[in-house]
């Protein structure tokens, strides 16, 4: 069986992993009533909607 001959130092493995698990921007969408970029399946923070209806009154 193949055994490592070293220990890897936890230094060495971790930049090893470093770009590995680093997470892209997420995906936005831009709401249907007020046009302002929200992530997708949520309600938009800057008029109050989500599907088409008011869900929260949002202070002007």
């Amino acid at each position: 069986m193949a055994v490592p001959k070293r220990k890897i130092s936890k230094a060495r493995r971790d930049t090893r992993r470093n770009n590995v698990w680093k997470l892209s921007m997420p995906g936005m969408v831009k709401c249907p009533k007020c046009g302002a970029f929200t992530l997708p399946h949520r309600m938009c923070k800057a008029c109050g909607t989500y599907k088409g209806r008011e869900v929260m009154k949002v202070a002007e």
